[in-house]
């Protein structure tokens, strides 16, 4: 076992900031949501202990469930929706409507000496109750009115594990192409109108990312195949017929020789997203 150092200058980071809010809607599609203060989580999580004969010889742990304080000094028309209001006619709104689910995502930045990341926070099945709105009259001391409100989320069943509604992703640990990935199917493809800012469903995304590789090989059912990758430095042509693959999903089966070897790779699942 090593001995342990203090204050190595690669260990000292801190989170700070709040950007990239995106309000989903219920079928996935997205906007941006300028005007995103802070996101203050609340732990819903709670210990009871327990005593026999005076003595605590335990503590029942209650998980709670997802729920926050969200603030913004503005928000899309699209959430007023969320809040129970309902546009009746162009610039004629209904208040006290019944409110539906919706999602949500925003980054929380990470700084370090040497560098800078950010997690990446997904949300859904939200429900926002707003707080005490203030209207004050003008005076010669100006200040922005910041809304505020309380937000709880239903979690969804994950096989194996507690439902939950709340998903990070790390800047400083996930594969940055797989990140790319994923950020392309929440934000949209530059590329490629036709795929819009998503948010894809809880379970289609962790199927997405426990599939996910950069090397991707596919059967032609001839007794060929075809190799693709989304990253540089995995496949290099060494002349006209001969390659290199550099993968962690290839394995040589006949040791010492070294000339067969298997070969396998994700299936990216996006028909679980798109």
């Amino acid at each position: 076992m090593s001995t342990i150092v203090w204050d190595q200058i690669e260990d000292k980071t801190y989170e700070t900031g709040l950007d990239r809010g995106v309000l989903f809607f219920p079928d996935g599609g997205g906007v941006p949501w300028n005007g995103l203060t802070s996101v203050d989580e609340v732990s819903r999580t709670s210990a009871e202990s327990v005593y026999f004969d005076g003595v605590k010889f335990n503590d029942i742990i209650t998980v709670g469930d997802f729920s926050a304080v969200l603030r913004a000094y503005t928000y899309p028309d699209e959430f007023l929706q969320f809040e129970g209001i309902i546009e009746e006619q162009t610039g004629f709104y209904l208040t006290d409507q019944p409110q539906s689910f919706f999602h949500l995502s925003y980054r929380t930045m990470i700084g370090t000496a040497d560098d800078q990341g950010y997690k990446l926070h997904l949300l859904w099945n939200l429900t926002a109750i707003p707080a005490v709105i203030s209207h004050k009259t003008i005076s010669d001391s100006f200040s922005p009115l910041e809304f505020e409100w309380s937000i709880t989320a239903i979690p969804e069943v994950i096989p194996g594990y507690r439902p939950t509604a709340h998903v990070i992703l790390d800047s400083r640990r996930i594969d940055q192409f797989l990140l790319e990935d994923i950020e392309t199917i929440l934000y949209g493809d530059p590329l490629d109108e036709e795929k819009v800012p998503t948010m894809p469903s809880l379970k289609g995304l962790i199927s997405y990312v426990r599939k996910w590789d950069r090397l991707i090989i596919t059967d032609n059912g001839d007794g060929t195949w075809t190799a693709t990758v989304n990253a540089p430095g995995v496949i290099e042509m060494l002349s006209e017929t001969e390659f290199e693959i550099t993968a962690d999903t290839a394995v040589f089966i006949d040791p010492p020789d070294n000339e067969t070897y298997e070969i396998s790779s994700s299936e990216k699942n996006e028909e679980d997203i798109f």
